[in-house]
Formats: structure tokens, sequence, C-alpha cells
């Protein structure tokens, strides 16, 4: 069985059991210039954090390096650097290649022979002088 409520039963709504209107979203123009201001803040500090996140990566890139250079060396990695060291001392000293014998220098002769031979001789220890003549243009009759 349903039951009916007369008038004087229904509840009855009173402002403090009810919700208030709602405001617009839009707002007035005032608010919106100044979400527009807000957004353009947070638009500009992710500018500026990218900007300094990115000096902070390269200076302790660096650093790095320079902290790398200021210890120890790895034991191979000295080797090496020793060895490459002692070839330029060696190589300026011989004022050429390194270790080269009468083999290197046989062979080294022998080409440059074949190539003087192929392009008609020349120093082919240096680089050649190029020269370039300007064009003849005739004018055409119109």
């Amino acid at each position: 069985m349903k039951r009916s409520f007369d008038a004087q039963e229904r509840p009855r709504l009173t402002p403090s059991t009810h919700n208030p209107p709602r405001r617009s979203t839009l707002g007035s123009a005032s608010s919106v210039k100044s979400k527009m201001a807000l957004h353009r803040l947070f638009q500009l500090s992710s500018v500026l954090r990218s900007a300094v996140t990115l000096t902070l990566r390269r200076n302790i890139g660096m650093s790095a390096v320079l902290f790398n250079r200021a210890k120890e060396l790895d034991p191979v990695q000295k080797l090496f650097l020793d060895k490459i060291r002692d070839y330029n001392n060696k190589s300026k000293a011989s004022g050429g290649i390194v270790d080269g014998g009468p083999s290197y220098q046989k062979n080294l002769s022998d080409e440059v022979s074949k190539l003087q031979r192929l392009f008609g001789g020349g120093d082919f220890t240096k680089f050649p002088d190029i020269k370039f003549t300007e064009p003849k243009f005739e004018e055409g009759t119109k």
C-alpha cells in the first residue's frame, strides 16, 4: 500500500538543507585575466626550470670530466695514454713514421714512382697549385 503525503506532512526544504545555486564556471573578466596570468606564470616557470636543469646537467657533466682527470686513472687507461704519448715523442724525434725501417721506405718510394709515371711527374709530398683562368665569353647577336 502506498502512502500519500498531505501538504502538511511533506518535508520542507529550508536553506540549510538544500544546495545553494552554483556560480558560473567562467567567472568574471578579472578572474579570467588572473587565471591567464597564472597560466603564463606556470609556463614561464617551466621554461626557467628546464633552462636551470640543462645548465646544472652541463655543469655536473663538466665537473665529472674534471674530477676524472684529477683522480688516478685506470691502469689500462694509463698504459694506453702512456703509449700514445711515447709514440708522439718518437714521431716528433724521427720527423715521420716511427719504426718504419728500410722496407717501409722502399715501398713508399715504389708507390711514389708509380704515381709519377701515371700522372706525369711532380712533387707528391705537397698539395698542388691549382690555377683557374677566366673563361672567355662571346657575345651573341640578338
